[in-house]
């Protein structure tokens, strides 16, 4: 009878042993599902954060590279502006600028527009003409101390002179710039700006063409080198 207790009592044992085996088992196995659980959420979340960090970069270097083009947008519309301002100037020129000279020395055929961006000195004058040639020699003194960029041209009044007698009394005096003789369509439309006093040499009438295409009044009278040097560069 003992005996039959005792082995009754060890086979609810380990009844008991089963079924509390799993039990202390399943702990360990939610925790690791847990853990995993974890770790997946973990990991999504610092590759979302990644992918979210990238898209803000893109975003920023689009924004970046975006205002660089609309600044360099700006800076070629301004240059183009500068670039179209620099040549209305040079249209404003009066059409006289336009109309062809030779140059007495070298025949080659030019125009004052030509010039255009430049001090243009323009001194009318006559090779019979002692004003003129008084007037001149102060040119070429102040011409010689110039130190911007300048033009200058003597027109001589006397349309039907030959090119070869005005280019021979500008090198008996030592006159080293452009001469030309000026055509009748030259002086009409100049007496037209200036009046009639521009076709009169012994006025040594002379005006200045500024780089931005202004136009001087017309100065008369022999002028000395320190104000001839006013003129082109002041």
């Amino acid at each position: 009878m003992l005996r039959k207790q005792l082995l009754i009592g060890s086979v609810a044992l380990l009844i008991l042993a089963a079924c509390a085996a799993p039990q202390a088992s399943m702990p360990a196995t939610e925790g690791a599902m847990d853990s995993h659980a974890n770790t997946m959420v973990e990991g999504e979340m610092k590759e979302g954060d990644g992918a979210m960090a990238e898209g803000e970069m893109k975003e920023g270097d689009g924004a970046m590279a975006e205002g660089e083009m609309k600044e360099g947008d700006g800076a070629m519309a301004e240059g183009e502006m500068k670039e179209g301002d620099a040549m209305m100037s040079m249209a404003e020129l009066p059409a006289w600028a336009a109309l062809p000279l030779v140059n007495a020395r070298t025949g080659e055929s030019f125009t004052i527009a030509d010039f255009a961006g430049k001090t243009i000195f323009v001194e009318p004058m006559a090779t019979w003409c002692t004003n003129c040639r008084a007037q001149l020699n102060n040119v070429k003194e102040a011409k010689a101390q110039v130190t911007g960029d300048v033009v200058f041209v003597a027109l001589s009044v006397e349309t039907a002179l030959d090119q070869t007698a005005l280019a021979q009394y500008a090198d008996e005096n030592g006159f080293d710039w452009i001469f030309a003789v000026a055509t009748p369509e030259l002086l009409q439309q100049l007496a037209g700006d200036f009046g009639q006093t521009i076709a009169n040499p012994p006025a040594t009438p002379h005006f200045v063409i500024s780089p931005d295409g202004t136009v001087s009044d017309l100065t008369t009278g022999i002028e000395n080198v320190e104000a001839i040097l006013a003129s082109v560069q002041g």
